[in-house]
């Protein structure tokens, strides 16, 4: 168990590691070419769409309930490819006829993800790039269930990979548009579906050597279907809440010049821990899960659930300490060049503090959610769901009035707490097997006590490197020693501390081998 856990860890965060440097690397070009720009904003928000709406067809709903199933059955030899092939074809034609319906109606969609466009350009540029980039939903939630076909077969490596095409697409579309003189806005928004074709074409292909050749046919309604769909909607309705959120967060934005780009800017920071562990944690642990709950496992599950969570918190608290205690050194050397000006630094360094202390929240999430779906009930977390989605509203619309663009990040940092508890709470009733262990709670506390040792050190490095923050050729050695000198200082803590022991970790990533 150990050994796969590693292994799956190592191939999945790798790659999310590889996908999310490149990301940056994209991120500060659009930074660089269009700042804060209404065409920034525009595509941005043209961006989001697609990317909302595959989070109700994809890893959040159809993932969680087709991965349990799909490795009931294959592990059991019992038409494991058919079901597969049926939910391939019934996913593909809701979404043809979803993308058809979405292209009449983009002006209505484009209202309500940020109505604060209306009355500017921001307006008709957000319709017209969303209606370029829409269908990247068809490729991408079918490149999602290809990719639940191959880690539910504990084949991790062309699905945690596609990511990363999608990130060398874009890379190159944008110097290829600034070479040939062509507008960045529309390369990019012509980029999305294509970057989404390359990647379903990856993990189709991947699938079909694993023995999954799916080829959509004429859908029809199978009894497992029938099963699939009745798990999926409560997870959809979770997801759907979970947009809600976003779309809160956005439509606060979006009346405020720049915000969109800032809170996007901030966002793409703390995703970076959030996908290199949460993601590649929660994709490796719930088939994990799976298994041993089949199995009557419980101790394997526990000690698996425990151990995800350990290395979770000891990866992800120290970054959120860091994001929030230096998070304006981070920005200026990441993003303020060409058309992202001082004050987008100030702004976006703001927001990504905020987000960082909910940044533990999310992963957690992830973690104790497979608790959940591992025994296919998504019900429960949509009801946590709902109580988040309400902490959000209040405090993102309540407080926008007084603390402007922010409150849609304080509102997302303080409804992901909420939800992370309720959850965290509900696992622990279950029983158990579905709480964390003694070790996990030794280690809790001197991980945090490490990490704002850590967040101590970084301040006093900023001070006494100051001036090189300043300076263009020396800022990005000074966020070199800054970054290195952190993680020295935290490896060195922790180890003394008992946080971690590295003699653990070597010793997982041997077995992982």
């Amino acid at each position: 168990m150990a050994s796969g856990l590693a292994r799956g860890f190592m191939t999945v965060g790798g790659w999310t590691m590889a996908s999310r440097i490149l990301g940056f690397v994209r991120d500060i070009m659009i930074g660089a070419f269009l700042g804060s720009s209404a065409v920034a904003e525009a595509f941005l928000i043209a961006f989001s769409l697609p990317n909302m709406f595959r989070r109700f067809f994809a890893e959040g709903t159809l993932n969680v309930a087709f991965v349990p199933m799909f490795a009931k059955k294959h592990e059991a030899g019992d038409g494991a490819l058919e079901f597969a092939r049926d939910a391939f074809s019934g996913l593909a034609f809701v979404l043809v006829i979803f993308s058809v319906v979405a292209q009449i109606f983009m002006p209505a969609l484009v209202y309500a993800m940020a109505s604060g466009f209306t009355d500017d350009s921001r307006f008709d540029l957000a319709v017209t790039y969303g209606r370029i980039a829409f269908p990247y939903i068809l490729f991408i939630s079918l490149a999602a269930l290809l990719s639940g076909v191959l880690n539910a077969t504990g084949r991790f490596m062309a699905a945690a990979a596609a990511p990363v095409l999608l990130n060398v697409i874009f890379i190159t579309a944008m110097f290829v548009a600034d070479f040939s003189g062509h507008d960045i806005g529309n390369a990019l928004a012509w980029t999305v579906p294509i970057a989404g074709i390359a990647q379903v074409a990856l993990v189709w292909f991947a699938a079909a050597r694993a023995g999954f050749r799916l080829i959509p046919r004429m859908p029809h309604m199978t009894p497992e279907l029938k099963r699939l769909a009745i798990i999926a909607a409560p997870a959809a309705l979770a997801g759907g809440v979970t947009q809600v959120n976003l779309l809160v967060g956005r439509q606060v934005a979006s009346f405020f010049d720049g915000a969109v780009a800032w809170l996007y800017y901030a966002d793409r920071l703390y995703q970076l821990p959030l996908g290199v562990v949460g993601i590649a944690i929660g994709v490796v642990l719930l088939p994990e899960l799976s298994r041993n709950l089949r199995s009557g496992d419980h101790k394997a599950g526990r000690d698996a659930l425990s151990r995800a969570g350990e290395l979770s918190l000891a990866l992800t608290v120290p970054a959120a300490v860091a994001l929030i205690v230096v998070p304006t050194q981070l920005i200026e050397v990441l993003f303020h060049r060409g058309a992202f000006t001082a004050d987008d630094t100030a702004r976006t360094a703001l927001a990504t503090a905020v987000y960082g202390a909910g940044l533990p929240a999310f992963v957690l999430q992830k973690v104790l959610a497979s608790v959940y779906f591992a025994r296919e009930n998504t019900k429960t977390p949509f009801h946590f769901a709902l109580i988040g989605m309400v902490v959000n509203a209040v405090l993102a619309i309540g407080l926008s009035y007084w603390m402007g663009f922010i409150a849609a990040a304080i509102g997302t940092t303080v409804a992901g707490w909420t939800i992370t508890g309720l959850i965290w709470i509900g696992a622990a009733r279950m029983g158990e097997d579905t709480r964390f262990d003694a070790r996990f709670w030794k280690r809790f506390w001197r991980i945090a006590a490490a990490s704002w040792a850590m967040g101590a050190l970084l301040i006093l490095m900023v001070i006494a490197m100051g001036p090189m923050f300043g300076m263009p050729g020396l800022k990005i050695i000074a966020l070199t020693i800054l970054v290195g000198g952190g993680i020295a200082a935290y490896g060195l803590l922790g180890q003394l501390l008992g946080a971690f022991r590295l003699s653990e970790i070597k010793a997982s990533l041997r077995r992982g081998q």
